[in-house]
């Protein structure tokens, strides 16, 4: 997580080619949660897979749509359904009749610190796809990987054709992903960063932020990056700071204030993980290590 910056200058509302199988449209939805905004993705020409289809913008959905005139959408996929990412399947169903796969519905009460990442009630998959399953069109494979972590929900899809995975929230192009409780699961995430280590790939496209090379080195950062957020909570207990609001003000120095609550939920999801391990325990609102 990253204090928020200058962003870069990105066009929403037309479609960019990233690939001879991607295209890139950028919803209007900048935060300090997501960057420049929520980015979907078409794959393939002809007919196509609509990746993420954002937040139910009008403009957003006029823009997709217009990019693909003349084209079938045979189906819209979704990695996950906090609110930037998922609504927009239900405007562009009913404008192509398109086939919505991909994760399975949750909407959970979660009284979280960004509006934005509330979960999507109105998400109504037709199918939902497990792990493994693959989709295809002409010239493109999607094949489904499980990733939860971020979300219970979680998927990534891997496009066999350009040796690359859409990596939704898993992994972001422009600060760390925020994990948060109680769907939210630090040790699951952890177990999806080594999933993707494991596998070929060498490009990510994430949901947020610009496209990732050399992908495996870029997880293997992420990964000892959570490390060293382990250890900072450690050390910070044991030097007294036993409370989260304490952790957060250590830890994440010059983070922009609108990002403490969602600090804070990282900060727990590590709690709980090393709770789980036996390394901490919860008293009150307060945590201490275990001898």
């Amino acid at each position: 997580m990253k204090a928020m910056k200058e962003l870069p200058d990105m066009p929403t509302g037309e479609a960019i080619d990233l690939d001879t199988q991607v295209r890139r449209v950028l919803a209007p939805n900048p935060s300090p949660f997501t960057y420049t905004g929520t980015q979907t993705y078409i794959v393939g020409h002809g007919e196509v897979a609509i990746i993420d289809p954002g937040p139910k913008d009008e403009r957003h959905i006029e823009a997709i749509l217009s990019a693909l005139d003349g084209e079938t959408i045979r189906y819209l996929v979704c990695t996950h359904t906090h609110r930037d990412h998922s609504p927009g399947v239900v405007p562009l169903k009913e404008a192509t009749g398109a086939d919505v796969v991909g994760c399975a519905f949750l909407a959970i009460e979660d009284a979280g610190p960004r509006a934005d990442a509330a979960f999507d009630s109105s998400y109504a998959p037709d199918r939902v796809l497990e792990d493994g399953e693959t989709l295809s069109g002409d010239g493109w494979t999607l094949e489904t990987v499980a990733t939860p972590g971020h979300t219970s929900n979680h998927l990534c899809y891997a496009l066999h054709e350009a040796n690359a995975i859409f990596t939704g929230d898993h992994i972001m192009g422009w600060s760390t992903t925020v994990i948060a409780p109680p769907d939210g699961d630090m040790k699951a995430y952890m177990a999806s960063l080594q999933k993707l280590m494991d596998r070929e790939e060498t490009l990510y496209y994430p949901a947020h932020g610009e496209p990732i090379e050399k992908a495996r080195r870029y997880t293997r950062g992420l990964m000892g990056h959570r490390r060293q957020r382990e250890g900072q909570i450690l050390r910070g207990i044991d030097e007294g700071r036993t409370a989260i609001p304490d952790m957060v003000a250590k830890m994440y120095k010059g983070l922009d204030p609108r990002l403490f609550g969602a600090a804070g939920r990282s900060v727990l999801a590590h709690l709980i993980d090393l709770r789980d391990r036996g390394l901490v325990a919860e008293d009150g609102e307060e945590w201490r290590k275990v001898a």
